[in-house]
């Protein structure tokens, strides 16, 4: 055996040596060493052996008198376990890392009278119909997000699209899938460089809502929304421990939105899509824990229809206060003219006269969010848009607002179950107060 190797060679050694002169005590001494190293051997080999027994043998239960795991700590280890699944990536042509992500969403829905056949409607229709309910998968979400390659200078390539079926009819073999909002992002240190489609610059905030999915919440009550393309430029600034500057500045494609109040025959007259200007400034300090965020902003574009051009003129507010990590109130205003290129109710108006102009508005929404545990959390939010009413015509909205409350229980780090209600109240010319109740089921499945 190899191990006995040692032992061998040194005996063989010792007797091809020329002959020496040894004396008998000479000899004695080298065989007690060979001896030692026999034994060594033999030890080292039941170690071995033993060794090998342990690995062979199945690995011990833990022992029952062992208390199990808190509650909390073995959903801890499940969230992180699902993190770490959100993370697994797929390899795209170029070789870079592309991660799926979403959210399957099941809403079961009724609503009232004046809901004008709309699973979602945005406000109170003009007219009574039969109340409706039903149930829908159309505002499923489907999204990848990429890592793309290190950029001159010390920056960094990173991206996202994010798409749902809300396209199409209500009809559930006509449901199209269509974009959201999409980046590409170039960011450095203190700079990033954003190409793509989103709402606009000078609302990036919104309500937390899985009834309202396939628009934003609160769509023609305060909240500005309309997914279009842009570019944009980020300028950061630390003003030293945890607050700083955010400066940004953009260029946005309006949404020229075909007008309920434009007749027939000047529609073709409507350029569909015009350059809008935005900035925002935001100052923030703070923590996850306790934060605030404040920003103003600007938007500035014109709508051409009928040879004319009509100003679209904007400034906002936004804003998100967090006292304690279980408070959180969040929210936006506006005030201007032609609000409806950035997905507002009512843009402009054309007289008998010919003459086009715009419809000057104002609206602001707020959101009180509270988180009593951690599978729960609540939320509260309420908009109003209000519309001058010299500017409308006949059957013209003077005022939309809707309010609502909502609770989202997680079942599974990432399965979440909610209710939600709310109503819209909507003023109309020559018609009053309508009302519509919206009452929502969801269930989401995150991954």
């Amino acid at each position: 055996m190899l191990t006995r190797f040692p032992g061998i060679f040194l005996l063989a050694l010792a007797l091809t040596r020329p002959a020496l002169p040894q004396t008998s005590p000479d000899i004695q001494k080298v065989l007690d060493r060979l001896d030692r190293l026999e034994d060594e051997n033999r030890k080292l080999l039941d170690e071995i052996r033993a060794l090998r027994n342990e690995l062979q043998q199945p690995r011990a239960e833990p022992s029952a008198s062992a208390a199990p795991a808190p509650v909390a700590e073995r959903l801890d280890v499940q969230e992180s376990r699902t993190a770490e699944l959100a993370q697994s990536k797929v390899e795209a042509s170029q070789k870079l890392p592309v991660s799926l992500t979403g959210m399957l969403l099941f809403n079961s829905f009724i609503n009232g009278k004046y809901g004008g056949g709309a699973e979602d409607p945005l406000s109170a229709g003009r007219t009574a119909g039969a109340a409706t309910s039903g149930a829908t998968l159309r505002q499923t979400v489907l999204g990848l997000k990429f890592n793309g390659p290190d950029l001159p200078w010390g920056g960094k390539a990173s991206g996202s699209l994010y798409m749902d079926f809300f396209a199409g009819s209500l009809s559930p073999g006509n449901n199209l899938l269509h974009i959201r909002v999409a980046a590409l992002d170039l960011a450095w240190k203190n700079t990033t460089i954003t190409v793509g489609q989103d709402k606009p610059l000078i609302a990036p905030r919104e309500p937390m809502s899985l009834a309202q999915v396939g628009v934003s919440p609160l769509t023609g009550a305060g909240n500005l929304w309309a997914w279009q393309p842009q570019i944009r430029i980020e300028q950061r600034f630390s003003l030293g421990g945890d607050s700083g500057l955010r400066a940004q500045a953009g260029v946005y494609q309006t949404s020229e939105t075909y007008s309920s109040l434009l007749p027939p025959y000047y529609a073709g007259t409507l350029e569909r899509a015009r350059p809008g200007y935005e900035g925002r400034l935001e100052f923030f300090h703070g923590n996850e824990t306790r934060r605030i965020e404040i920003a103003p902003g600007f938007h500035v574009s014109d709508t051409h229809v009928t040879g004319m051009s009509v100003p679209s003129r904007i400034v906002s507010l936004d804003w998100l206060v967090k006292p304690v990590a279980m408070v959180e109130f969040s929210g936006a205003l506006f005030r201007g003219e032609n609000v409806a290129v950035l997905g507002a109710r009512q843009g402009f108006n054309i007289l008998p006269s010919g003459a086009a102009i715009p419809v000057h508005s104002q609206g602001e929404w707020g959101q009180l969010a509270l988180f009593p545990a951690s599978r729960l959390s609540v939320h509260f939010y309420a908009g109003d848009e209000r519309d001058r009413a010299a500017d409308l015509g006949t059957g013209g909205a003077t005022r939309n607002f809707v309010y609502a409350g909502n609770f989202i229980y997680k079942l599974a780090p990432n399965v979440l179950a909610a209710i939600e209600l709310s109503q819209a109240r909507t003023q109309y010319l020559g018609s009053g107060l309508h009302l519509n109740n919206h009452y929502d089921l969801a269930i989401a499945y995150l991954f």
